[in-house]
């Protein structure tokens, strides 16, 4: 059962592909008359609202399957409160697809307060509450209830970042895999578009789900291991006492080769063994046993230990499979699907999208298209491996691009076809702005590498950091005809750019609207460690460059700067020295950014450990600070809102208990001023003492008078 990797090319059409291209997928049986369908053979269930732009996971996802031949309807943004709405199309021929959007559920509708949000980006008019929490299980449910024997298939972010047991921030526990909680029969994680494909094809080919358990990008549950299968644990993390134990997960298996080896090394004061056996394996056969789910669900140390090698295994040049026990059930992870081509890139970007909302919306405005309604996604994925972010868990970690002439001519379509266009192309990027066509040197050593960032502590020597294919690519994007202004709004990797001041000059003289953000995140080394970013001296070097070509090009432009409070790694005094840092170069932010533990994320794993999963971890390893309580998360806000009034009183009480009350004053060293209220005793007190003072005067000279004249002094009245 090794996991197969196809080419999205390599299949036939269904037979469906006869009823031809829809303008739009059908939302309604009305929908589908037109279109001279009897049914549907597959139906997509989402949490966002249908928007047929290549920025939505169900329009890239539905369209592919229909140019693969099968007939697609979407049920966008359902009453979950009964079946009624997943019965809307009919029962689906093939399987439902759910999905809970383009955002976890969670982080959709609550605040990194845990408050609830108002609004809904992805809803018509913005409308908050069209979801309930946690969509995924609750969509699947429903499609159970109106269909009890169609097979159901999970997708999307949600289902990405919750496909083995994850800390749920908003319980503050440990959950199962969302494979399990929604009882769906597949769970395909990443973008999926290779997955998707192959998987619909061999359902329709009479296959049934629960026999498909060889694609890459899956989880699926088994009560058996395949024949011929090499299992290890990947437990380092041990309770005293001797034991035998399995090849560690850490290190690369080709190193242990042919001959059997028995090793004897000290882990936590104890002598343990690693026994390896006389037979190479075979990664492509050999599955990784993490702790069970009652063990990282009781354990917190197990829990970071699990997330560090889930996150060694992400490289699909030589990720291994992965299983983790579920009571008596195990869940197993494929390795993760291969990148996608720049033709099958092309391919996909390529598909008929109207690049507008489902007509049903009518003159309702859907705020996360009106943002990228005019925007070009131009690549995949990061190398750069923020602990906080959830873009290598389900994007990947190798870019994967389009071509020059795709990108180019959906700029054209953009200014032919879609409503409202005056000239302007809002973004042209991805998860970042600036890692179009950078990957390794070799190929070899990037099917090789296990390390999670190529960017920290540095940029890799193997990395190619040549930015003029995107310097060329702005250029010619805005001299297409009727395109006035190319904008770049994906976040940039500052400490790559300033390696091309070429491009950083490009970027400065053309494709900035005045305002250019980007997110150094914080100024101090503990907290940047933690979140695998680099240090503040790159932003100052970025900061040079900008200002020098925006002088050069005579316009005045600013840098917006990101800051993230209450990150893993962040004391209070960090929090302060960036507070001071901000205060010195004039910046006041407007709207702050405190850390979000998204589940399956790095830095949530310090966040419930203590740990630190980029090293190995232990019970002795060290501990890392964690900003857990709700006055704690506040006060690393205000202090990055340092300038607010309102956050003057917290400030204060924080520095004295600090003992650094030489920072409260009117100086510019200082950060905060000194309360009114106090410095209206204070003067009262002075007045007090000097009214002392010149009583005491008057009384010394009195009693010089008197010795002088004999007289006692004058008495005060």
């Amino acid at each position: 059962m090794s996991a197969r990797a196809t080419s999205l090319f390599d299949h036939n059409k269904y037979w469906a592909e006869c009823f031809g291209t829809a303008p739009e997928l059908p939302m309604s049986r009305a929908e589908m008359d037109a279109l001279g369908w009897d049914s549907c053979d597959i139906i997509i269930v989402t949490g966002d609202a249908y928007v047929d732009h290549p920025s939505f996971g169900m329009a890239i996802i539905g369209r592919l399957l229909e140019a693969s031949g099968f007939r697609v309807g979407i049920i966008a943004q359902p009453s979950w409160h009964s079946k009624d709405d997943f019965e809307a199309l009919g029962k689906p021929n093939l399987y439902f697809g759910v999905a809970g959007g383009n955002m976890d559920s969670m982080i959709n509708r609550y605040t990194a307060d845990k408050k609830v949000r108002n609004d809904d980006a992805y809803t018509p008019d913005g409308v908050g509450g069209k979801r309930p929490d946690r969509c995924s299980l609750v969509y699947t449910q429903r499609c159970k209830e109106a269909y009890g024997d169609v097979p159901i298939v999970l997708g999307g972010i949600e289902a990405s970042l919750r496909r083995i047991a994850h800390f749920d921030y908003w319980q503050d526990t440990v959950r199962r895999s969302i494979l399990l909680d929604a009882t769906a029969d597949i769970l395909l994680y990443g973008n999926a578009e290779r997955a998707i494909i192959e998987l619909s094809h061999r359902i329709a080919r009479g296959e049934r789900v629960e026999d498909i358990r060889d694609i890459r990008g899956t989880a699926l549950i088994r009560n058996d291991a395949p024949d011929g299968w090499w299992e290890i644990d990947s437990t380092r993390i041990d309770r005293p006492g001797r034991i035998d134990q399995i090849v560690s997960p850490y290190v690369n298996t080709q190193e242990l080769d042919a001959c059997a080896t028995t090793q004897a090394e000290t882990i936590d004061d104890e002598k343990v063994l690693r026994f390896v056996p006389d037979a190479k394996r075979n990664r492509d056969r050999t599955v990784i046993r993490l702790p069970s789910f009652e063990k990282v669900c009781d354990d917190a140390v197990l829990y970071a230990h699990a997330n560090r090698v889930l996150h060694l295994e992400t490289n699909p040049g030589n990720a291994r499979a992965l299983v983790q026990a579920h009571g008596k059930r195990d869940l197993w992870v494929n390795p993760p699907a291969l990148p996608l081509t720049t033709d099958e890139m092309d391919y996909v970007f390529g598909m008929p999208f109207t690049r507008v909302p489902h007509t049903s919306y009518g003159d309702a405005r859907i705020p996360a298209y009106e943002m990228i309604r005019f925007s070009v996604n131009i690549m995949r994925g990061c190398f750069g491996g923020c602990t906080f972010c959830s873009i290598t868990e389900h994007e990947g970690r190798i870019i994967q691009n389009r071509s020059e002439e795709s990108i180019l001519e959906e700029i054209e379509k953009i200014r032919d076809t879609v409503p409202g266009f005056t000239g302007v192309i809002s973004d042209l990027g991805g998860p970042t702005a600036n890692m179009y066509r950078l990957a390794c040197k070799s190929r070899e050593i990037e099917a090789a590498c296990r390390l999670p960032s190529c960017v920290f502590p540095g940029i890799c020597s193997n990395l190619n950091t040549d930015h003029s294919s995107l310097t060329t690519l702005y250029r010619k994007a805005r001299e297409l005809p009727g395109v006035k202004k190319v904008l770049i709004a994906s976040g940039l990797r500052y400490d790559l750019a300033v390696e091309n001041p070429e491009y950083v000059k490009e970027l400065v003289t053309h494709h900035v609207g005045g305002y250019l953000k980007i997110a150094p995140e914080h100024t101090e080394d503990g907290p940047l460690d933690k979140m695998m970013k680099p240090g503040i001296g790159s932003y100052s070097r970025f900061k040079e460059m900008f200002e020098r070509f925006s002088e050069d090009a005579g316009k005045e432009q600013f840098l917006i700067p990101y800051f993230i409070a209450a990150h893993p790694g962040t004391t209070d005094e960090d929090m302060v020295n960036l507070a001071l840092w901000l205060k010195k170069n004039n910046f006041r932010a407007d709207q702050v950014q405190a850390f979000y533990p998204s589940p399956m994320a790095t830095a949530t794993a310090m966040y419930h450990s203590g740990k630190n999963p980029l090293r190995k971890v232990t019970y002795k390893s060290d501990e890392v600070e964690i900003v857990k309580t709700p006055e704690k998360r506040q006060l690393h806000k205000a202090l990055l809102r340092y300038h607010d009034p309102k956050n003057w009183p917290l400030i204060r009480s924080a520095l004295r208990e600090m003992s650094l009350s030489r920072l409260i004053g009117p100086d510019k060293e200082q950060l905060v001023p000194v309360d009114q209220s106090d410095e209206k005793k204070i003067r009262g007190s002075a007045r007090r003492k000097n009214t002392a003072s010149a009583h005491e005067k008057r009384i010394r000279k009195g009693k010089a008078l008197s010795q002088h004249t004999g007289l006692p002094p004058r008495a005060k009245h």
